[in-house]
């Protein structure tokens, strides 16, 4: 009698998976057979779509703007930039031993135009009076690499810039950094 009830138990378990089998491999080939072509259908208009080619189709015409308004203005009067070289400034640098480490550095102002030097001449105290309060204050750690050699440029340049406010000085330049 157990023999019996694990044959029909058996056979029923085969007739489950034969039936469920097919039921479920039949909608998948179903949804691809129409997802597929749809989604290929899609992908191809849009292709046409974003390339221009359904525009010359639908007789869209895509107004060009006018010659005029899409040229340029006329460059401005370039004014050729200064050069200011600034006095060599040698400064202590903080160290935590009892070894003394210095920093030698001569710069040079751009300016926007020649006609701001004067100016700019005129707060050369200041501006040495600001570089030298800034560079006693940093560390041997700070100017490492390019990051510190950026860092110690955009510093250098807002300094400049407060002193001599109205005038605009667009960059630093390193002629000569030394620590020792």
């Amino acid at each position: 009698m157990a023999e019996d009830l694990e044959e029909d138990f058996e056979e029923g378990e085969g007739s489950e998976d034969s039936s469920e089998s097919p039921k479920k491999k039949l909608p998948i080939k179903k949804i691809l057979i129409i997802v597929l072509p749809i989604l290929l259908l899609a992908g191809g208009g849009a292709g046409v779509y974003f390339s221009g080619i359904l525009d010359k189709f639908l007789g869209d015409k895509v107004e060009e703007a006018p010659k005029e308004a899409a040229a340029p203005p006329p460059p401005k009067a370039v004014q050729a930039a200064a050069f200011m070289d600034l006095p060599e400034m040698l400064v202590n640098l903080q160290t935590t031993g009892r070894k003394q480490a210095f920093l030698k550095l001569r710069v040079a102002l751009e300016l926007e135009a020649i006609t701001d030097q004067p100016r700019v001449e005129q707060m050369l105290p200041r501006i040495v009076d600001n570089f030298q309060v800034y560079l006693r204050e940093l560390r041997i750690e700070d100017l490492q690499g390019a990051s510190g050699m950026h860092l110690l440029r955009e510093e250098l340049l807002t300094r400049v810039n407060a002193a001599v406010k109205p005038v605009k000085v667009s960059d630093v330049l390193f002629k000569e950094m030394l620590v020792q």
